[in-house]
């Protein structure tokens, strides 16, 4: 079923030369309305190697690999496959070389079976006269890929009812059928639990021992440094340099990516904390219950937990978008048992979701009007909009909160994951907030975008606004938090100083 880690051979003056390298990448150049994103990429994959690509959001990580996988056409450049040159002009053709790309975001029909996804479009037929589709066989080949990558489930499963690490697996069991020979994986951690990482990880080396080479994207550095064997860096849509894992550092690493040194990127001012304005009291409602925290001016506070803890559940409940079935919230000292979203806005709460592109930013609309979307009442009374006004809002908290674009006009779906995360932050800002809820406030960007996001949070809590923190990444709690609560099943099981918190108590609560 897998390939071997046979050698590959090249030509040089008439010569064939053996060599371990499965993938080349010469020269390539891309553009896009006349804008260079790619310029002279070189790039050799080995096989049975991981090879990890990092880079700050907008570097050309994604576009490099839609590129390699057939979504996109180069400008310029060649590619080789073992040794000999390849025209990628579609997906079906990466497919057919043995290219096999994982996106971030998974393509699965969720209301069809495990088996039905993995042999989609290539469904075995009984009868050539017929046409009709060997079930049998489907369930028997799935039930196969599904056993070599250790996943107790029965193909006949519909995806709908798969959890997101199982999802993952089913898409590594796509194209381990189509027999890939790389397989290329764009932040396969970004939404997996520490066991689940560790799961991935054992199929990646796993994949490797049998010669699939696998090209690793992802922005968790410290990740990097268990499966990579070579590391290549990109800033600006140029190679800044190939690193051997092994005699990389992580500060090398940032340099390299941001082009300086980030010395402090948790860097804090500590005061002491003012008034309580916000606590919950025995708050339950679906997912969680008996929960009791506290929130004071001036104070970042984190909610840690494993996946699926009730973190998010707390944080939607105190915001008025899932009902209070139990306890009260106190905002700024005054009982609550309804919340609303209208009514949250009008305390001067805002939520920051964890999923910022279904639920934070409005992605189709231009940057202006994502900012002052929250405070249209307050700043147009009469109902009428005033664009000279809205441009005005838009451009001082673009400029405030260093909001990387041409103009206020950009859509919102053309920034990186950094400046989308900054125009939601933006429109809560421009609201007045004075209580902050950051959902996981740093997924899915890049360790440069991670620092302003930290320095944006530490200025706020300054101006005396507070901040609930929710993250899966502990160093990012401990460097940034005052206090940290533990949840496990939906209950309160720890609270921590920020003298007190280490990984290893932290963690210990939430298990």
């Amino acid at each position: 079923m897998l390939v071997s880690a046979r050698h590959a051979g090249l030509e040089f003056r008439g010569i064939r030369i053996l060599t371990d390298t499965i993938l080349e990448i010469r020269n390539i150049c891309k553009s896009f309305s006349g804008v260079p994103v790619l310029e002279d990429i070189n790039m050799s994959i080995k096989k049975g190697e991981v090879h990890v690509i990092v880079g700050e959001n907008g570097a050309g990580k994604s576009t490099l690999m839609k590129i390699i996988s057939g979504v996109y056409r180069k400008d310029k450049g060649e590619l080789f496959f073992e040794g000999e040159p390849v025209q990628i002009n579609n997906v079906q053709k990466a497919l057919n070389v043995g290219i096999g790309i994982i996106h971030q975001e998974f393509n699965l029909l969720p209301h069809r079976t495990i088996g039905q996804n993995i042999f989609l479009g290539r469904e075995p037929i009984k009868s050539n006269f017929l046409k009709i589709i060997d079930h049998d066989l489907i369930c028997k080949k799935s039930k196969e890929l599904l056993d070599y990558l250790e996943l107790d489930i029965d193909p006949r499963t519909l995806v709908y009812n798969l959890g997101i690490a199982q999802q993952q697996m089913v898409e590594v069991a796509k194209a381990l059928c189509f027999k890939s020979k790389v397989l290329i994986m764009d932040e396969p951690t970004a939404t997996l639990t520490r066991k689940e990482t560790v799961k991935l990880f054992e199929i990646i080396k796993k994949l490797r021992s049998e010669g699939v080479s696998i090209i690793y994207i992802s922005h968790r550095l410290e990740e990097i440094k268990q499966i990579a064997d070579t590391l290549t860096v990109l800033r600006d849509g140029r190679v800044v340099g190939d690193l051997s894992i092994e005699n990389a550092s992580i500060d090398q690493i940032i340099r390299m990516m941001v082009g300086r040194e980030i010395k402090d990127q948790y860097e804090r001012q500590y005061h002491l904390h003012g008034e309580e304005v916000l606590r919950t009291e025995n708050l339950g409602a679906k997912r969680f219950s008996n929960v009791n925290i506290s929130l004071h001016r001036g104070e970042i506070v984190g909610l840690s937990g494993l996946v699926g803890a009730g973190r998010t559940e707390i944080a939607k409940t105190i915001f008025g978008e899932d009902a209070i079935e139990k306890g009260s919230v106190y905002i700024y000292g005054k009982k609550y048992q309804r919340m609303s979203t209208q009514k949250a806005t009008r305390l001067r709460i805002g939520l920051v979701p964890e999923d910022r592109k279904e639920e934070g930013a409005i992605m189709e609309m231009p940057i202006r009007h994502n900012i002052v979307h929250a405070v249209l009442p307050r700043l147009f009374k009469s109902a009428v909009i005033s664009r000279k006004t809205e441009l005005s809002v838009a451009k001082k908290y673009m400029e405030e909160l260093g909001i990387r674009a041409p103009s206020v006009n950009k859509l919102v779906k053309l920034l990186s994951g950094g400046n989308q995360q900054k125009v939601v932050i933006a429109k809560w800002v421009c609201a007045d907030c004075e209580i902050l809820i950051f959902d996981e406030p740093t997924r899915g960007i890049d360790v440069g975008a991670k620092a302003e996001i930290y320095g944006i949070m530490s200025e706020l809590v300054e101006r005396g606004k507070a901040i609930l923190m929710i993250s899966s990444d502990l160093p990012e709690l401990i460097g940034m938090c005052d206090r940290i609560y533990t949840i496990k099943d939906g209950m309160v099981t720890a609270e921590f100083s920020r003298t007190e918190a280490t990984q290893e108590k932290i963690l210990a609560a939430c298990v």
